[in-house]
């Protein structure tokens, strides 16, 4: 019986085709589903939103962003930017940090600032949303 170097999985690994960390599949293909998923958005948010900014007109700011499909479409945005940018500065420094307590301190603070970032991101564009900005009551 020869042993394969190739292959240094446990029998039962084997029998149940994981691999050494159990989790790496579904990590890599939400990265590609949220990259996927930012190719449109970000199309339609370089067509939409830079022809109502190079507007001098407030109001049709304001008008962009009252439109509920427009402030749908930008949460999604921020939603999966946020979401692939932590998953991939999460490999970034699994892969290349290599002392335990900063690696784990670098892996949280990854997690916080991806989700406080976004949080107050998508919370300023709903802002932006619920303004009654078009009723005059702001200008």
């Amino acid at each position: 019986m020869t042993i394969s170097t190739s292959d240094l999985r446990s029998k039962m690994a084997k029998v149940k085709g994981l691999g050494s960390a159990h989790h790496g599949v579904s990590h890599w293909w939400w990265q590609r589903v949220t990259a996927l998923a930012m190719v449109p958005l970000t199309l339609w948010f370089m067509g939409s939103l830079v022809s109502a900014m190079l507007s001098p007109d407030v109001i049709k700011v304001a008008e962009w962003f009252a439109s509920p499909f427009n402030t749908a479409m930008m949460v999604l945005l921020i939603v999966a930017a946020f979401w692939h940018a932590k998953l991939g500065l999460q490999v970034v420094i699994e892969d290349y940090v290599h002392g335990t307590w900063s690696k784990y301190a670098m892996l949280l603070g990854n997690v916080f600032l991806c989700v406080v970032l976004g949080l107050v991101s998508v919370l300023a564009v709903l802002k932006m949303h619920l303004l009654d900005i078009l009723s005059g009551g702001i200008l």
